[in-house]
């Protein structure tokens, strides 16, 4: 039960950074255009993997975090707003989101939920 709470905690703390990225243009006042784009896109994208995360488990949504954090990471060199507010915040909340990630595949591979009630 212990890593089922670790795993659900990992979803919160993405919905949060979900949350966090979407917000963050008018929070860090982003100029309109690629990084503004980006951050509501990442934001939402992280944001319904993590709900869906809470709603259910598998493994694909953490999968799919961690391409999004690692995409979400790397944005500002791909789409040009490098040494900007926007490319801090992408490149932490990118670097956490990949990590929670991460943390939770780690966690689920060394306890893999039960799936059935066969023991």
């Amino acid at each position: 039960m212990e890593n089922w709470t670790n795993a659900k905690l990992c979803d919160v703390a993405n919905l949060i950074l979900g949350a966090a990225l979407f917000l963050s243009p008018w929070m860090f006042g982003f100029d309109a255009g690629k990084a503004s784009e980006n951050a509501n896109v990442a934001g939402i994208v992280i944001a319904v993997l993590a709900i869906a995360a809470l709603a259910t488990f598998a493994v694909w949504e953490e999968w799919m975090n961690l391409i999004v954090g690692l995409l979400t990471l790397v944005s500002p060199w791909v789409l040009g707003f490098q040494g900007t507010r926007a490319m801090t915040v992408h490149v932490i909340i990118g670097a956490a989101v990949a990590i929670l990630a991460a943390v939770e595949l780690w966690i689920m591979s060394h306890n893999p939920p039960r799936l059935t009630a066969h023991h």
